[in-house]
């Protein structure tokens, strides 16, 4: 889903403002790093599975004996079908697997239609530079999505965490509390940024609409001639306007883990969530990034939870 050019675009700018561009990837000084691993089911068994990864390679890495899975549920990782794609938390190198998430997506957008009366079927507004999305909401999970989303009408927010099955994406955890407001009334942020601040804390999330193994960013305020999209610029978290390009210093409150992720798509739906993150901790109100699978993996964020509270700067 990236914009080209985005690496050559970091280092002019760079160039031009007489700073180093700095290097993507994770601290070094973080201790043992964690690897996102990703690809097709071939074969699986208690203690072993065995994937092809997106370029066609066959990786055979080996199951912790307190690994957990998640399709739909929470599962033995045994027991995932042959065929299921997966994403992978794995240490030592990426050799050895400790969570599993299976056929996972998430859904994120504004609301558009809603009809059926057990299985919902929700048309969804994705933001201009992803389109729209239909997906079911199954009638099992359908009381504890509405719990968290009150306003279950067109023009307000959704945001669920699901599986891929048939072709269809089945959403079945909300990913968060739906804010109050329609998605066209973002709060407006605090005082504006004047580069006093270093770090801006907020809550960082993540989205399955990036390429296969990037490691990059979807952010809300990049200038609007960079993306050609109209809904950039709205967030009420207070961030400063990049471009991309940018780097960005990311870390998770929660695990302790930094890195620099550049800044590789528009976050115009993003932005439009003036919400928290409870993971460790209650972060201050606002989406100020999004990442990609793997960036979000990497850092310690568990795809199932959906958010983890984030600090970031420039790097």
């Amino acid at each position: 889903m990236g914009y080209p050019s985005v690496e050559r675009r970091r280092v002019l700018a760079a160039a031009a403002l007489g700073r180093d561009p700095g290097i993507p990837g994770p601290d070094p000084s973080d201790g043992q790093p964690i690897n996102a691993v990703t690809g097709e089911v071939l074969d699986v068994s208690p203690h072993l599975i065995i994937i092809e990864t997106p370029d066609g390679t066959e990786e055979r890495l080996v199951i912790a004996p307190w690994a957990t899975a998640w399709h739909g549920g929470d599962t033995a990782p045994a027991d995932l079908p042959v065929g299921s794609m997966v994403m992978m938390r794995a240490l030592r190198d990426g050799r050895v697997v400790e969570r599993i998430w299976a056929d996972t997506t998430r859904i994120t957008g504004t609301i558009l239609s809603i009809s059926g009366r057990k299985d919902l079927t929700v048309e969804l507004d994705c933001g201009p530079h992803r389109g729209h999305r239909t997906i079911v909401i199954p009638y099992r999970a359908s009381g504890r999505l509405q719990v968290r989303h009150p306003k279950f009408e067109p023009g307000y927010l959704f945001d669920a965490i699901g599986v891929r099955r048939d072709g269809a994406g089945l959403a079945l955890l909300p990913a968060t509390s739906q804010p109050a407001y329609p998605a066209r009334a973002v709060p407006d942020p605090p005082p504006a940024y004047a580069g006093l601040q270093s770090r801006v804390s907020g809550t960082a999330t993540w989205s399955d609409t990036f390429d296969e193994e990037e490691r990059g960013a979807a952010y809300p305020m990049l200038e609007r001639a960079d993306t050609g999209c109209p809904d950039v610029g709205a967030s009420c978290a207070g961030l400063p306007y990049l471009a991309l390009g940018s780097l960005l210093q990311i870390r998770n409150v929660c695990s302790n883990r930094s890195a620099n992720v550049p800044v590789v798509a528009c976050g115009c739906v993003a932005g439009r969530f003036c919400d928290r993150c409870v993971e460790c901790d209650t972060s201050p109100r606002g989406r100020i990034a999004e990442l990609s699978p793997f960036a979000y993996v990497e850092l310690g964020g568990d795809l199932v939870k959906g958010c983890f509270n984030a600090q970031i700067g420039l790097g």
